[in-house]
């Protein structure tokens, strides 16, 4: 049997700027991503996405971001690995005590953007967030790109991770994602996103912008909330998946390494 988790990144609105559309999204998700600050959301966001997902019951994650909330988070600013550790710890600890205040449970960590990226390449990145997350709680769950320094690192520890794919993202030959810098970064057709997501769910395989299959394993999926189309790519998606027979679940039912 077939079964993938369907993770979300949400909680990204801060002040009075909306982004994003995090309810609708928790009716299609089984796991969220929680933005701590840095690069989106604030306290109150935070607190109220907690809430939510709560009421959802949906399995709630930190998504610890470079501090950068006028580039979202994307842009590569170099940071030391001891900067690296410190930033996700903060960010960890807020949205752990948020949770735990809320009655809830943190299930997972998973890095956001320019600072996922790094950490999928970088081995001292990979190993100081790994190393964060485990000294924060030893049973979190590390979410990380498949195949990536941040999975290694996080089982040279002896964390439970999940290898993460993309619905809308293309990959490069080496497994990685392409950067958004790039005119074919994005994947815009449901027709092509649902192809390449039942692939790598049933075949382990991802066809590269290269033309070359690649090797991946795929515990997660990641689809996004804040794009126009978002809650009906999702409902697209979660269809797709059920009519081939993969069942949709919690990350703690799938195979996961430690469970």
């Amino acid at each position: 049997m077939y079964q993938i988790d369907l993770n979300c990144d949400l909680g990204e609105s801060f002040g009075v700027y909306k982004i994003g559309m995090d309810e609708e999204m928790l009716d299609l998700a089984t796991s969220v991503n929680i933005a701590c600050g840095f690069h989106a959301g604030d306290p109150t966001v935070m607190r109220k996405t907690v809430q939510l997902a709560l009421k959802k019951g949906v399995h709630i994650g930190a998504h610890p971001g470079l501090d950068d909330l006028k580039g979202f988070g994307r842009r590569n600013i170099p940071i030391s690995a001891v900067e690296a550790y410190d930033l996700v710890m903060y960010q960890i600890g807020a949205l752990y005590g948020i949770i735990k205040g809320e009655g809830g449970v943190m299930q997972h960590v998973k890095p956001h953007g320019a600072l996922y990226n790094m950490a999928a390449k970088n081995k001292e990145l990979a190993e100081a967030i790994a190393t964060a997350v485990y000294k924060i709680d030893e049973n979190l769950i590390l979410f990380g790109l498949s195949g990536s320094e941040l999975i290694k690192a996080g089982e040279k520890l002896g964390l439970k991770t999940a290898q993460e794919v993309f619905a809308d993202r293309t990959y490069q030959k080496d497994g990685t994602l392409t950067p958004r810098t790039d005119a074919h970064a994005l994947i815009d057709k449901s027709e092509q996103a649902i192809h390449q997501v039942i692939r790598m769910v049933k075949e382990g395989k991802v066809h590269s912008i290269q033309g070359v299959d690649v090797p991946i394993k795929a515990d997660t999926v990641c689809i996004h909330g804040d794009g126009p189309y978002a809650v009906h790519f999702a409902k697209e998606i979660r269809q797709a998946l059920k009519d081939s027979k993969v069942v949709v679940q919690g990350i703690r039912s799938n195979r996961v390494k430690g469970d």
